[in-house]
Parts: C-alpha cells; structure tokens; sequence
C-alpha cells in the first residue's frame, strides 16, 4: 500500500507526511528530533508541525519548557476528511450559485489522463441525464475496469438510459438501462463520444487517454440527431 501517496491525496503536503509518518513511527518526540529524523530545515519542520497540530493530526504535552509531540490516533484521518467535506458542502450553494451566474453560453473543458476520463464521467453522473455514445471498444472496462464497476453502479441506482453504438465482440460492461445497436466490425476508433443533456464528451484513448466536454445546447442537439440517423441505420443483433 502507497501510503505516502494516500496522504498526498487527502491534502497532506510532502513536509507534513514526513513528519506525520515519522510520529507515527517513533512516538513522542521533540521538535528538533523530528527535523534531524526527517532530514528536513528545522524552520520547515516547525511549520509542517504547527500545520499538523492545526489539523488535529498531532498533539502535544509540556514538560517544563519543553513540548513534546506525538501523532493522534490514524482514526483522526477519517474524522479530518469528513470536516473538509463538510466545509465544502457548506459553500457549494454559494459557489453553484455564482458559477451559473458567471457561465457563459459555451464553455469547454479539457482533461488529461486517466484522473480526467474520470472527471468527465463523473460528470456525466452528475448530470443524470441519458447518455448517447458511439464509437465505444470497450477501452473504459480495460483501462479503468474497478472505476466502471462504480460507474455502472451509479448509473443504476440513477435509473439511467444508455444508447450505445458499439463494435461486435467489443463491448464495455454496461448498466442495466443500456441498449446496443451495432456498426460493422471492420470500422476501428479510438475515440468514444458521448452526448448527454447540453453536454458532448468526447474521450481519446491513447497511451495518455485525453477528454473534453463542449457545454453547448446547439451543438448537443446537432450531435444527437446525427446520432439517431446512425442509430436508426446500425445492426440491432450482432
């Protein structure tokens, strides 16, 4: 288990892991103890320190003059993940409210990697709307196969409707609301489009899989009636 990289992603700078995890390890501890053990400037290792104690991730004890510090139990990383949830469900109001004042009638997004295929179909979740896709090869089930278990499993509980203009025999795993027409064998794409709601994503799978959401209701309207003309045109039967 990565677990430095865990830290990272709840927040955690590379300072403060150090610190953290060498608390963890050796217990209580003096300040200058902590900066020798963690090989880090002893002005730095004060500030990763009074962050820690600020997040509730380590405590202190004065003995005399001296403060000794120790790590907090690691059930405390639980407790500090669910307050920045709160803290963000708490200004996510106001925040929606001035993102759609501030929205302009098209807007592009562009992601990189497997993080930003994530990002837009988490995307897609979120709107909840019925999705349209062609140009499928199943590369979502391959590249991200435990992501897809969660997709689907979102997309059931939503109850949402699926067309998908597939290739035989290279077929994603789908959510019960799915429906497949099918194109002839011979035509390959690495490129999978999806249009739902005022949205069009559109994901290329290279080595390096690249996405991009086009937020645009004319655009979406345009794309969707080519899609129903290839739709009433494709297979229904493999």
């Amino acid at each position: 288990m990565d677990v430095i990289k865990s830290l990272e992603k709840i927040g955690l700078s590379p300072n403060e892991i150090k610190v953290y995890l060498y608390l963890i390890d050796h217990g209580q501890s003096k300040a200058g103890k902590i900066a020798k053990g963690t090989e880090i400037q002893r002005s730095s290792a004060y500030g990763a320190i009074n962050s820690l104690v600020y997040k509730g991730l380590i405590s202190y004890a004065t003995l005399g003059k001296i403060k000794l510090f120790q790590a907090t139990s690691p059930s405390r990383l639980l407790e500090y993940i669910k307050e920045q949830e709160d803290a963000v469900k708490n200004i996510i109001p106001h925040l929606s409210k001035r993102h759609r004042e501030t929205k302009t009638s098209g807007n592009v997004r562009m992601f990189k990697g497997e993080r930003g295929v994530k990002s837009v179909l988490k995307d897609i979740l979120r709107e909840g709307k019925d999705n349209y896709v062609f140009g499928s090869e199943g590369q979502l089930s391959k590249r991200l196969p435990v992501f897809v278990k969660q997709f689907i499993r979102e997309q059931n509980f939503k109850g949402m409707k699926t067309k998908n203009l597939a290739f035989p025999s290279r077929l994603e795993r789908s959510s019960k609301g799915t429906s497949y027409r099918f194109v002839d064998k011979d035509v390959r794409s690495n490129v999978v489009t999806n249009i739902y709601g005022d949205k069009i994503a559109i994901i290329v799978w290279t080595e390096t899989p690249e996405a991009i959401i086009i937020e645009n209701p004319d655009a979406a309207k345009s794309y969707q009636a080519y899609f129903e003309f290839m739709w009433k045109n494709a297979k229904k039967k493999k």
